[in-house]
């Protein structure tokens, strides 16, 4: 028997046409049976993937949040003891004097004429010799120094006359050298101004000396503090250095009539204060 007679009802016979739409009906159902089971191994395997994919992250997650708390727990410590240790700032400084060791003239030369042409010529003029003259000199430095141009009016408004002026800076350590210098060329370009400073290299020796002096001095003075407050050590927050005595150059009226004199003049310069300073803060540990 047959699938066909399976299905045949009781007391008929079944035609061959009925017989074929049977099978059509048969086979369109296994069809679409395979369709569905493909379909749902799809769909598993689809599932499966993306609970894998959560199974993963979810680890992955639960790694970084075990480890999350060794990192943010560190600062917090430290700056939860930190904030048990009162902080304290200071400052301590040390100071020495120092001799100035660099001379600093200034030569000027005014001219004045209707002309401004002929103003700017011969200032020009006399600025380019007496520079040439002054670079000859190996142990005085020679600059440039200001540079001025301007008229001169009536009650009208009419420019009259001009008048120029420009400056040579003679800067030097060999004070005698300086000063012979000045006096040959002051024929030309007078004496406008003399200064004295403490130079560079001496006072960055100076401050080096000084230095283990100032930072002994924060330390005495950390160490005071922190026994005058009843707490047994202390431990540095920051420090930081610094340092002054720059003096204003001073006038010497002098040097001012040494042109007048035509003679060079010994030159003596005087004194500056060098300071170093060391500025910081503490925290007093150990409350006795």
């Amino acid at each position: 028997m047959n699938q066909f007679e399976e299905l045949r009802p009781e007391g008929r016979s079944l035609s061959s046409t009925m017989r074929g739409r049977l099978r059509r009906r048969i086979d369109l159902a296994s069809l679409g049976l395979g369709l569905k089971s493909e379909a749902c191994a799809l769909v598993r395997g689809r599932i499966k993937r993306k609970q894998l994919l959560c199974a993963g992250a979810l680890a992955l997650a639960c790694a970084f949040t075990a480890q999350a708390p060794a990192y943010a727990q560190a600062p917090d410590a430290a700056s939860q003891a930190a904030a048990k240790w009162p902080q304290a700032s200071l400052n301590a400084e040390a100071s020495s004097v120092v001799a100035q060791d660099t001379v600093k003239i200034t030569l000027a030369a005014e001219l004045t004429d209707a002309s401004q042409a002929k103003v700017a010529a011969e200032l020009g003029k006399t600025l380019n010799s007496v520079m040439d003259q002054a670079k000859g000199n190996a142990k005085v430095k020679a600059r440039s120094g200001s540079y001025s141009l301007y008229p001169f009016t009536d009650k009208s408004g009419k420019i009259t006359s001009w008048r120029g002026r420009g400056e040579i800076i003679l800067e030097s350590t060999d004070f005698e050298a300086a000063s012979k210098l000045a006096n040959t060329l002051s024929d030309r370009m007078p004496i406008s101004g003399l200064a004295f400073s403490v130079s560079r290299e001496a006072r960055a020796k100076a401050e080096q000396s000084l230095l283990a002096e100032a930072v002994k001095a924060f330390q005495q003075r950390a160490q005071a503090l922190t026994d005058a407050f009843g707490y047994s050590s202390y431990a540095l927050r920051n420090v930081e250095l610094g340092g002054s005595g720059a003096q204003p150059y001073q006038p010497a009226p002098r040097m001012m009539a040494m042109a007048a004199d035509k003679a060079a003049v010994p030159l003596e310069g005087g004194t500056e204060t060098v300071t170093v300073s060391v500025r910081g803060s503490i925290f007093l540990k150990g409350k006795k």
